[in-house]
């Protein structure tokens, strides 16, 4: 019989972000998979928590970043993990240097899922800048996109050899019905975006680009809470849409929205990977991008058109237009998003797992024939 493995996750916490979502469907997918699963973070939050399966035990450190590296070192001493994980850039120096502690930096995985510009904490940015001494010490490194894994290596000399990609499991499930061409000509001229309300989404331009749009039937969504709201409510109203636009906040029920938009536009500055472009491949929907990084490099073949230059409002406009008009046939987006399913991210992770486990049983077998 195959032993379970005993795993544990690590991020700041099951907020918002589309790391904590990630993380969450990881956990709880290898818990499936039959491993014990610990999921561990700094504080509570409850946007995501409810991708935590039951299984998996959810514990919370002690506040502060030293008390909180050394109650994670303490669990990863006297649990003995076969490997622990953890998401985003603090949290990656945070999970390094409890694993240093403890004895087990060599079962340690980071991984990486926003560009260095996206983490403006103090704290993110000495882990960023550590970055090539981090992927050198710990047992893997993992980057969501061929974009982000080149800017590591560029710019922050990670070496090639100690950093892969391995796609977000973007793909919601269960996975949508089938759609087709005329259930997506009928809907209504609704544009969706979604993200953080903050600078890198660029959502200042998604709105001048909407006014400019001449459909008085047409609506802008933009899914998500951030401090920017204050700045794009006045800039809709000035633009005399405010009527059109509408900015619900954190939205925990996306598939609906999904399923009544006809187009999704990501208009950011910036962006490793973009779930919101996959989720809306699996519904059907064209997908408009800017030159961000991640989220063309997600569409692949999918692509109805290549990406816009990022602050280009006359091209956002024109192709938001274009897409309400026609939406175009639905069947290859949701072939691409299959390739972003849970299973093939758990997969590729499964890989990573085995490797460094195996590497550590070799190196004790090693040590005690020698």
């Amino acid at each position: 019989m195959t032993r379970r493995r005993k795993l544990l996750f690590y991020t700041h916490a099951l907020a918002g972000g589309g790391a904590e979502r990630v993380f969450a469907r990881l956990a709880s997918g290898f818990s499936a998979r039959g491993d014990r699963v610990t999921f561990a973070v700094d504080f509570e939050a409850q946007e995501n928590r409810g991708l935590l399966t039951p299984d998996v035990d959810l514990v919370v450190l002690p506040r502060g970043h030293g008390p909180a590296v050394a109650g994670l070192a303490k669990i990863l001493g006297q649990e003995r993990f076969d490997a622990s994980l953890s998401a985003i850039s603090v949290s990656n120096l945070k999970h390094a240097a409890a694993a240093a502690l403890a004895g087990r930096l060599g079962r340690a995985v980071i991984s990486y899922h926003g560009f260095y510009e996206s983490e403006a904490a103090w704290l993110s940015n000495i882990g960023y800048r550590l970055t090539p001494l981090l992927s050198r010490a710990v047992g893997a490194t993992v980057a969501v996109s061929n974009a982000l894994r080149d800017d590591l290596v560029k710019r922050f000399f990670v070496p090639e050899t100690r950093i892969r990609t391995i796609y977000n499991p973007a793909a919601p499930e269960p996975f949508p019905a089938g759609a087709t061409a005329e259930d997506l000509a009928s809907r209504a001229p609704i544009a969706l975006a979604m993200g953080r309300l903050v600078p890198d989404k660029d959502f200042m331009t998604l709105i001048r680009a909407f006014a400019r749009i001449e459909r008085p039937e047409a609506r802008l969504v933009i899914l998500g809470e951030g401090p920017e709201r204050v700045r794009l409510e006045s800039e809709a109203r000035e633009l005399g849409v405010a009527e059109r636009v509408t900015l619900p906040g954190f939205v925990s029920d996306i598939d609906r929205e999904l399923a009544q938009a006809k187009c999704l536009v990501i208009s950011s500055r910036r962006e490793t990977f973009g779930l919101s472009c996959v989720e809306a491949l699996a519904y059907g929907l064209p997908v408009i991008v800017t030159d961000c990084g991640g989220p063309a490099e997600a569409l692949g073949p999918a692509a109805d058109a290549p990406p816009i230059r990022v602050g280009d409002v006359d091209a956002l406009a024109r192709r938001i237009d274009a897409a309400l008009t026609d939406p175009g046939d639905p069947a290859a987006r949701q072939g691409r998003a299959q390739v972003f399913s849970l299973d093939a991210a758990l997969d590729a992770y499964d890989a990573v797992l085995r490797e460094i486990v195996e590497e550590k049983k070799t190196f004790r077998r090693e040590l005690t024939n020698s």
